[in-house]
Formats: C-alpha cells, structure tokens, sequence
C-alpha cells in the first residue's frame, strides 16, 4: 500500500516532519499537495470525502485504508512501519510524549508571529508578535532546548533522544533546529553553546546520507514567511 501526505503546498510547515521521516528511511510516499489539483484533493480528504471521517487540519496520512491526521499521531503511527521507534512500549510511548513536546515548542513558535491567532495578518498583531517573541526567546526557548538537552545527557552518550538509534524524535529535532535558526538566527547564534548534545544530534542527523540528498534537493523547499517558522528581524530587536 502507498503512502500519502496530505499537506498544503509551497510550504515545509507541520507535514515535513512527516516528510523527514519518509525521506530518512527512503520510503516511498505521494506528497499529493504538491501534485496536480493536490489542494484540491487536499479539501476533500478534510471534508471526509472518500475517506472514514474528516480531518481537523493537514497533515493528513492516508495509508490504504487507514487515515491519520496530527503531526505527532502520523509519526506515532509510523514509527514502527519505518523502523523509526524501538520496540519496547515504554519507548514507543516515550518517543510519543518527546514528539508531543516538540509540538507544543512549534506551536509556541508560530504564536510569535501570530499571538492572536490566524485570522489577522502579522501586520495586524505586530506589536503583541514583538512582545510575545522576546518572552519565547528569553523564556520558552531555552526551556525547551534546555529539557531536550538534558534528555540527550541522560541517554547514554547522548547520541540520541531515545535508545540506541535514530528515531522520528531525533529528525523532528533536527527540524526544530533548522527551523529556530532561521526564525531567530541571532538568538540561536548566542546560545547553541549551551545545547552542544542537540547541536550535535542537528549536524548527525543533516549528515545522514538520506537527508543530505533531500536538503540537497528541490524536494525540500525553502523556509519563507508563509511557514511555522518566520524570519522578522524585528522580532530579534
């Protein structure tokens, strides 16, 4: 059975976490909302058209006749079809929760742009953006690099978040990462001294012969102001 992403196109956003984990096993999927009439096809499979139930908000994985929607659902569903989880149930639910809190920091780092909410533009909200941007950059951020970093310091030679090997958790890391340097590059300039272990989870993961022909590809758009991830240089300020 093939794999399908429902995901909005021009955009990296929630789905290429999902695409992380296809690229990295070097599974073959469809990304239909990249293909032709894919948003189109996208609206349907939120509707609930041809498929069980609708769907809240893309990413949506559609796998024969299995539908998951939510980041963190899809990569848990996938995890162990793609060798990208242990084995151990504790582990599996371990990696979920680890998976749970990235999407929490995600979240937390698209509300800088956007404080109150998706209906208004980012020119609408600019001053509660600036406000909310320097308590994410002073206070949330490095509580969260901070209990990665200490999790990578737990687990043997912190070469991995969880067990002995790659997981769905290590490349949505690797994502946030990317993600965090290009949405506050001064910021993380200053303090990836402080998360050496999860920089250098970020450099192995880039590494991966995998991922190094995905970044290297068309494949992996850009990050750009229609993203989670936004670069406004007055939210450094």
């Amino acid at each position: 059975m093939a794999y399908e992403l429902y995901y909005w196109p021009g955009i990296q956003g929630r789905g290429e976490f999902v695409r992380l984990a296809f690229e990295a096993t070097g599974t073959a999927f469809a990304d239909v909302g990249r293909g032709p009439n894919g948003v189109r096809k996208l609206m349907a499979v939120l509707s609930g058209k041809g498929v069980p139930h609708g769907n809240f908000a893309p990413p949506v994985l559609k796998h024969g006749r299995v539908v998951v929607g939510q980041t963190a659902n899809i990569l848990f569903y996938l995890g162990p079809r793609l060798g990208l989880v242990p084995a151990a149930e504790s582990l599996r639910l371990w990696t979920h929760q680890i998976q749970l809190t990235i999407t929490d920091l995600v979240a937390e780092a698209h509300d800088t742009h956007h404080p109150l909410g998706p209906d208004l533009y980012y020119e609408d909200q600019k001053p509660e953006a600036k406000r909310r941007a320097e308590l994410f950059r002073k206070n949330r951020m490095p509580k969260f690099l901070g209990w990665f970093e200490e999790i990578l310091s737990a687990n043997g030679r912190g070469r991995h978040l969880v067990g002995n090997r790659l997981t769905y958790a290590d490349l949505s890391l690797f994502q946030v990462v990317e993600g965090l340097r290009y949405a506050f590059p001064e910021t993380m300039a200053k303090t990836e001294k402080d998360y050496p272990l999860l920089v250098a989870l970020h450099g192995r993961v880039a590494e991966m012969p995998n991922i190094a022909a995905y970044l290297a590809s068309p494949r992996r758009l850009p990050f750009n102001e229609h993203g989670i991830f936004r670069h406004y240089p007055e939210l450094e300020a």
